[in-house]
């Protein structure tokens, strides 16, 4: 259940996320590539591979043959069965996926790194819904809501618990077009009005 605690920031004092909706061919990526599973080899997956390693490995050693610096070509049947031994990726034919919020940290426990908006994706064969949950200002948005959700004190109330978030996990800006300068603090932009 730890993928969709998204939810919660639609009844938090962050403003509601809007759901956009696809529609069409296999598009969206969950998250980084199409819906797909993964299968044991077989041998005619084991084949396709080992012949695209054999072909791969002769173009890096024909480009690099000046340097000197040449990769061991394997035999057909040695990749073969090297390849017998792992999982190979399959664009899924009809399937749901959850894609949790994506994101990571950096240089600290609390410094938040926006990656991906959370979506629900259903393929079949050709064909994807996908609905993604998509705030205004989704990396400021998403970031401080994780501040907000993992690192305020859950004793206080919603208030107290922003402006711990706007003390400690601060969201202002300054922007410059070489003429002038302006300030921006994203908690107006993404906080309900009575928490701004």
């Amino acid at each position: 259940m730890k993928r969709f605690d998204y939810i919660k920031a639609f009844n938090s004092p962050f403003k509601r996320p809007k759901l956009k909706w696809y529609f069409g061919k296999i598009a969206i990526g969950t998250p980084y590539f199409y819906p797909r599973k993964w299968v044991k080899a077989t041998p005619k997956l084991a084949m396709e591979a080992a012949l695209r390693e054999i072909e791969d490995t002769k173009r890096f050693n024909e480009l690099n043959e000046k340097n000197g610096y040449q990769k061991k070509v394997k035999s057909l049947d040695e990749l073969v069965a090297d390849n017998m031994k792992y999982r190979f990726p399959i664009p899924k034919k009809i399937g749901f996926d959850f894609v949790p919020l994506g994101f990571k940290t950096k240089w600290t426990n609390t410094d938040y790194r926006f990656e991906w908006s959370p979506l629900v994706s259903f393929v079949f064969f050709k064909w994807q819904i996908a609905i993604m949950v998509i705030p205004e200002k989704q990396d400021h948005y998403w970031e401080a809501w994780l501040f907000y959700e993992n690192n305020t004190d859950k004793t206080k109330s919603p208030r107290e618990r922003i402006e711990q978030c706007k003390e400690e996990f601060p969201l202002t800006y300054i922007s410059s077009n070489g003429k002038e300068k302006k300030t921006i603090n994203y908690y107006d932009v993404i906080l309900k009005d009575k928490y701004k």
